[in-house]
């Protein structure tokens, strides 16, 4: 009824029975050990050795500088491709400027020879004609003004001196006649002349005769009498 008894094992000595770690416990602890031993391993034979504190700050400070430059030459870039912006529409519009320009100065050709063929002819002809001319005497000088053309369709300028002999009455009442320097020309189709020149003192002049040669004491190409007003 009470059920059999199982004998018990007596250990005089007292020893207990001691329990090792669990399996699982050894294997993660083993493998813990060789993974920091890997990095270890990789850092030391494979990276790149480490870095001290003083040369972290000589390459954090050298990568600053770079940057540094870097944002430097940035801004030098920009700058100069403003000044190329700039630069480029400041042609552009000089181009325009230049093209107006050209074309005006046609449209005033055009005037001008519009004006010069509505002039009289000079009555004397002669290979340059001295289509006009305006004479100011004041303060002893006087201011001329001359208009001088020739049949040059096509042709070169004509090279040549024009020479005003100025006729008048001096300070005694007396009639004389004052010839001027002469003065270089280069005649196209049209050429005007003008400019002032010194006369002596109480002089009053009259009438210009206007004379073209084709050089100092050369052939006569036109002439013509003008009255001083």
């Amino acid at each position: 009824m009470l059920g059999e008894f199982k004998p018990v094992e007596f250990d005089r000595y007292g020893r207990r029975r001691r329990r090792g770690l669990p399996r699982w416990l050894v294997l993660l602890l083993l493998g813990l050990a060789v993974g920091v031993a890997g990095v270890i391993y990789v850092q030391e034979q494979l990276l790149p050795p480490r870095l001290s504190y003083d040369a972290s700050t000589r390459l954090r400070q050298a990568y600053e500088q770079a940057d540094a430059e870097r944002q430097r030459l940035a801004a030098e870039l920009a700058e100069a491709q403003r000044q190329r912006d700039a630069a480029q529409a400041e042609r552009k519009t000089l181009a325009d400027q230049l093209a107006a320009s050209r074309q005006s100065v046609e449209q005033l050709r055009a005037d001008v020879a519009a004006l010069v063929a509505a002039l009289p002819p000079d009555p004397r002809g002669g290979a340059v004609a001295v289509r006009a001319g305006r004479f100011r005497a004041g303060s002893g000088t006087l201011a001329y003004e001359v208009l001088l053309t020739r049949d040059a369709a096509g042709g070169r300028a004509l090279a040549g001196q024009m020479q005003l002999a100025v006729a008048g009455r001096n300070e005694r009442g007396v009639e004389t006649t004052v010839t001027l320097p002469p003065v270089a020309v280069s005649i196209g189709t049209h050429h005007s002349v003008s400019g002032e020149a010194a006369l002596p003192s109480g002089f009053a002049p009259q009438q210009v005769t206007v004379r073209v040669t084709d050089g100092p004491g050369g052939a006569l190409l036109g002439s013509r009498v003008l009255y001083v007003r």
